[in-house]
């Protein structure tokens, strides 16, 4: 069953979590006007694979069932999948801003992957047991929500050395039929409005801290599930052009002695495979960052140029107002090309599903993380200062003001004062509200810090390859093959050049 926005939202009236926001807790969640703009985010998802003109690329045939699937709960199967994820990712956030339900499908492809590992290593049924959990979620078109990024505590120590073990979520009892799990998962994308969340760990861990390798699925209203959030974007602010309509909310998620039965854990202390869990679902997330922060850049590019017009000027006659949209532009899809090559050279896995190439997927998640401030200062250098002079849109219906600020704020004689003043609340609403700045957090930490970034480029990075480059060229005086050399499989294969299109047909 494929759902659309209005189908989703209902579906959430089937779950009573014990969500908190603001001080208070909330009634209903498919009705709380604070979690709209969210609920609505997660909704684009949902339409986009009802159009036509969109359909195939928000829609995939999933290899283990043979049943069409929106293409954030596919497991993706090659080159051309991973294409069309990222184009998918990019244009329902060019809508929304952020959609966050890329990070359901993130967390499927790493525990499919992981979860085959273990099955390998120790005979384990994981892989069984979440397939059939795969099938479910696909089956009744889910969103999950990824509980990963413990509260942590004390950094400096290890997760069995901390004062309070509860700063990370850990197993407290094992039983027969399943697990008792307890812990704080600080950062979670979208949890008062997921169906269920995806915990998994957000670290390697020693064989003395196995209890906090667990990976399980628990329902967002789960006895002893807490959900602490903040609202999502800005609901009844008139000055929130954008995120009135569309926001997330990120919530702190208490597990508190919480059953999980045994057909939905899949892992349970595997340390080493707990590991390679975090890794891949990191490489995949951060091959989905890079088309969602692409869409946000297609709002400020968009935004700009509606801008630049407004204010009378002319990026053809105006060398630096064009100098400055070329850079914005140059930013983005630099990025974003990095998410292409990821695809592209993207390496095949045990399980028959594809992994983005980690160099690539790495490099474009670091560059969007660090230039995402540029990217607003760039809006602001084309936008101008009305930006965030602009009076409230309160004044626009004053009789006593509204008359006079039309007649002064305008700019082009052919675009009305009023559109004028609705682009630069637009782009304020992107860049300087309190929304804006929440995002460039986001957009920097979301994933794992620039750090864990530079750590998987240096690990991952064929530095070996580039020495014995050197040392040929100096044993025979010249470099005489002219050849590239790369231990990142896949370049230039014929399945690898495929675009999204093409594999839709």
């Amino acid at each position: 069953m494929l759902m659309n926005a209005a189908d989703y939202r209902e579906s959430l009236r089937a779950y009573s979590p014990r969500v908190f926001i603001e001080g208070r807790q909330i009634d209903s969640v498919a009705d709380e006007p604070l979690l709209a703009p969210g609920v609505a985010g997660v909704g684009v998802t949902y339409d986009f694979a009802h159009v036509e003109a969109h359909r195939k690329l928000m829609t995939a045939t999933q290899p283990t069932s043979g049943k069409t699937v929106n293409r954030m709960v596919h497991v993706s199967e090659n080159s051309a999948d991973l294409l069309a994820k990222l184009e998918a990712v990019r244009l329902v956030c060019k809508t929304s801003g952020c959609a966050q339900r890329y990070l359901t499908h993130d967390a499927l492809n790493g525990i499919y992957q992981a979860t085959r590992r273990a099955d390998d290593a120790y005979a384990t049924d994981y892989s069984q047991r979440f397939l059939n959990y795969l099938h479910e979620v696909q089956g009744k078109d889910l969103t999950l929500g990824v509980a990963m990024t413990d509260a942590k505590g004390d950094r400096s120590l290890r997760p069995g050395k901390q004062q309070n073990r509860d700063v990370y979520v850990h197993i407290k009892e094992r039983r027969k039929d399943g697990v008792i799990i307890r812990g704080t998962k600080a950062i979670v994308t979208g949890a008062p409005y997921m169906h269920e969340f995806l915990v998994m760990p957000c670290r390697t861990h020693t064989a003395e801290d196995s209890d906090f390798a667990i990976c399980c699925a628990v329902p967002v209203d789960a006895p002893g599930v807490t959900i602490v959030a903040k609202r999502a974007g800005r609901p009844g602010d008139a000055g929130a052009r954008f995120s009135a309509k569309y926001g997330q909310s990120v919530g702190v998620v208490i597990f508190d002695d919480v059953f999980v039965p045994h057909e939905r854990v899949f892992m349970a202390g595997e340390t080493e495979e707990a590991g390679f869990l975090t890794t891949s679902y990191a490489t995949h997330h951060r091959h989905s960052c890079i088309g969602a922060r692409a869409g946000f850049g297609d709002l400020l590019i968009g935004a700009g140029a509606h801008m630049i017009e407004a204010n009378g000027l002319d990026a053809d006659r105006h060398a630096h107002i064009r100098e400055a949209m070329v850079d914005l532009i140059t930013i983005v899809e630099s990025f974003f090309a990095c998410g292409i090559a990821a695809s592209v050279y993207c390496t095949q896995d045990a399980t028959g599903s594809v992994m983005p190439d980690a160099v690539f997927s790495n490099i474009g998640k670091l560059l969007l993380a660090t230039k995402i401030y540029d990217m607003h200062k760039l809006a602001h250098y084309v936008s101008g200062g009305l930006v965030v002079a602009l009076p409230g849109p309160e004044e626009d219906h004053n009789p006593e003001t509204a008359a006079s600020l039309a007649a002064v704020l305008g700019g082009r004689a052919d675009i009305p004062a009023e559109k004028r003043m609705e682009m630069a609340r637009l782009i304020g609403d992107l860049t300087v509200s309190d929304q804006a700045g929440w995002m460039s957090v986001i957009s920097l930490h979301g994933g794992g810090s620039p750090e864990a970034m530079k750590r998987e480029i240096w690990r991952n990075y064929p530095v070996q390859e580039k020495k014995d480059l050197i040392d040929a060229l100096l044993d025979r005086g010249v470099l005489d093959t002219g050849e590239r050399v790369s231990k990142q499989p896949g370049r230039c294969c014929a399945q690898g050049c495929e675009t999204p299109s093409e594999a839709a047909e």
